[in-house]
């Protein structure tokens, strides 16, 4: 019987035992169970920021590479400026008086001279604005040859569409490349950018390309910059191709301008149609290196 009682004793303190194992388990399980580390992904942020380092580095490139290039541009625009009035700073040429026979003279090496005096010879009437600005080109010749052109610019005939391909073909046009690019350009009489006449036969003569530019171009960029400054400012305007007898192509261009009210823009040159390092027959246009 005591044996009894001790064996009950003992089952039961090994039950109590285990239950109480059981029960610190299970506690520690909950009490695992309830601890949650949570993990945050920082990748997109990384990358938005690695982004944008790029493109701050990126943009400072690309700063530095529009400065150089503005800088360049600028001494680009300085050379070609210093280019053009090189014939008329160097050592002014120019004729003694308005009567010369300008297709009698001979180019000595200076393609732009002044004639009389540089005076553009303009008239009172001439000079009139009373019938606001206007532009007129003269008729062809027999032979098809341009003849001359007069204007009273204004801002107001300046067109502000882009200007077309030139397909016109003036007499003498036997265009041939160059080392710097073509030997003749279609030279405008006035200039697009003052009336937008682009493809009027009327307008256009076989030029060689120094003659158009810089030789012409400085003197209408003059003209443009003066228009530029105030719709108010009028120049009267007048540029006529010199041949000489048949010739189909042209020895020269006279430029006369004179603006209204002032003396800002007043000139009188003859530009030389010629092409340095080249000969060309003016009779028809053919040319050959020199």
């Amino acid at each position: 019987m005591k044996k009894l009682i001790t064996l009950t004793a003992s089952l039961l303190a090994i039950l109590g035992i285990g239950l109480s194992g059981c029960g610190q388990q299970k506690s520690t399980a909950k009490s695992a169970s309830s601890s949650t580390k949570v993990m945050y992904d920082h990748g997109p942020q990384k990358k938005a920021s690695s982004l944008e380092r790029a493109n701050s580095t990126e943009k400072a490139r690309l700063d530095k590479r529009q400065s150089k290039l503005n800088s360049q541009q600028a001494s680009l625009k300085a050379a070609n400026k210093a280019a053009a009035h090189k014939s008329t700073t160097s050592a002014p040429a120019t004729t003694k008086s308005s009567g010369v026979n300008l297709s009698s003279l001979t180019y000595s090496g200076q393609q732009e001279i002044t004639v009389n005096q540089n005076k553009p010879g303009f008239s009172r009437a001439e000079l009139s604005t009373k019938n606001g600005a206007w532009a007129t080109y003269h008729n062809l010749d027999s032979l098809n040859r341009v003849t001359g052109a007069a204007a009273l610019l204004n801002q107001s005939l300046m067109p502000s569409a882009k200007r077309e391909t030139l397909t016109v073909d003036p007499t003498g046009w036997h265009n041939k490349r160059t080392s710097h690019g073509w030997l003749y350009n279609r030279s405008h009489l006035i200039g697009y950018q003052f009336t937008g006449q682009n493809n009027n036969p009327k307008n256009l003569m076989t030029g060689t390309r120094t003659l158009n530019s810089p030789c012409m171009l400085h003197n209408e960029m003059d003209v443009a910059t003066y228009l530029k400054e105030s719709k108010s400012h009028y120049v009267r305007y007048a540029v006529t191709p010199i041949f000489k007898g048949n010739e189909l192509v042209a020895r020269g261009v006279q430029m006369r301008a004179q603006s209204i009210g002032s003396n800002a823009v007043h000139f009188n040159v003859y530009i030389f149609n010629v092409e340095p390092g080249y000969t060309i027959d003016y009779t028809i246009g053919y040319s050959r290196v020199s």
